[in-house]
């Protein structure tokens, strides 16, 4: 996937002479590929192939979108491959749209950068598949599904009540098959290469940060360790990590021989999310690193529920409380209590990520997190900085070790 030229964007000539936009199989087989093994890779790892289902067959004709807005702030995988890989996405899209019958498809951006790729890659080539770019502020809750049906709409990009969720009612009332571009764009690498399907599916963009060292986006296979990810992005020994974006929590050290798959994450009670994974350094405060993600959790907060506004604005003044040292002896049952009856509240995930980034602090650090009651930390004496979670657009994207066993570009 990671096949186009480092800092050139891949354009409809390059594209089609790797065997991009053609047809190997047909809508039926196609969607049958698409069961063996691929999920969203937008964060919550929905099985892709029962997600066009639903659209297929919820009786209207559908609308197809690939949802190019990148909320979590550790991770630049969707905006590169909208800026190096344009046709690769818009070629999913249009075989997405194939499969549930669409004959509308847009494509979601925040990114002005990725906007103006995805544009001239319209032009270039008279798309299969009408279709249209919507802009969108870049906020935290842009990308959450139905906050890309509202703003498509012509609304705020805002979450709503569920359900209807947008398989169901979406973009002008019409079921919706909301997608992450990377996972269009790994329909297209299936349906040029259907042979090799499962190392599509089992292969997953990577952003790597933290630990003093570049970040680094890569293409890597399931199953590869988290030790593996943090000694190629020069980080060898981490003190733990913080991982999927904001979702999948932090985790201690004890947890880095962890594979890199989706069951296996989950079953230790985190996450791959997005694929933004930052590790830490060994003299970094896991403490400190919580209160950043706190911090930015409450700013992001789209303040249109309640509970949301008032949840992440006390985990928020709790975790920083630790890293000042004011912290009261009964701050940790509260953390506790809130961790567990806080999730699946509001609108959207955004609560959820902030009480998981909470419960996760406590259970993968709980006698550090202690020592913050006895006076501050000198290793959180800086205020918490937001700022320290967001990676940049690299030019150069590259594999890692191991080399994943999926096609870097259709043939």
């Amino acid at each position: 996937m990671l096949g186009a030229a480092p800092g050139v964007t891949e354009d409809a000539r390059a594209y089609a002479a790797t065997g991009g936009y053609r047809t190997a199989i047909g809508a039926a087989e196609l969607l049958d590929r698409i069961d063996d093994g691929l999920r969203g890779r937008g964060g919550a790892g929905f099985p892709t192939g029962a997600k066009l289902r639903a659209v297929r067959d919820a009786g209207r004709r559908p609308v197809v979108v690939a949802n190019g807005e990148e909320g979590e702030p550790g991770s630049v995988k969707d905006r590169w491959l909208l800026r190096a890989r344009p046709h690769l996405v818009l070629d999913g899209l249009a075989r997405a749209a194939e499969i549930a019958g669409a004959e509308r498809g847009y494509v979601y951006v925040s990114d002005t950068a990725a906007g103006e790729r995805i544009r001239r890659a319209l032009a270039e080539r008279t798309p299969q598949l009408p279709c249209d770019v919507v802009d969108t502020p870049h906020t935290y809750v842009a990308g959450e599904e139905t906050a890309v049906v509202r703003r498509i709409n012509g609304g705020p990009a805002l979450p709503t009540a569920k359900p209807p969720r947008p398989y169901q009612q979406g973009v002008g009332g019409a079921p919706t098959f909301v997608a992450n571009v990377e996972t269009l764009a790994r329909i297209a690498l299936i349906a040029a290469q259907p042979d090799r399907r499962r190392r599509t599916a089992r292969a997953t963009l990577v952003t790597l940060a933290g630990g003093g060292a570049e970040p680094l986006l890569a293409e890597v296979p399931y199953g590869c360790t988290l030790r593996t990810l943090a000694r190629a992005q020069v980080t060898p020994e981490p003190a733990g990590a913080l991982m999927g974006g904001l979702f999948g929590g932090l985790i201690g050290p004890g947890d880095l021989d962890l594979a890199l798959d989706p069951d296996t994450l989950a079953a230790a009670g985190t996450g791959l999310g997005c694929g933004a994974i930052r590790f830490l350094t060994p003299g970094e405060c896991p403490v400190s690193l919580a209160s950043a993600a706190l911090a930015h959790l409450a700013a992001e907060s789209a303040r249109q529920c309640g509970i949301c506004v008032a949840g992440t604005g006390s985990l928020r003044d709790a975790v920083g409380a630790l890293t000042n040292g004011t912290a009261d002896s009964g701050l940790l049952t509260r953390l506790q209590r809130w961790s567990t009856s806080l999730p699946g509240r509001g609108a959207c995930g955004l609560l959820g990520a902030a009480a998981g980034t909470a419960g996760s602090l406590l259970r993968a650090f709980p006698h550090l997190v202690r020592s913050h009651l006895d006076g501050p930390c000198p290793g959180c004496a800086a205020p918490a900085d937001s700022g320290r979670l967001t990676v940049p657009v690299p030019h150069v994207a590259r594999r890692t070790v191991p080399r994943p066993r999926s096609a870097p570009a259709p043939r």
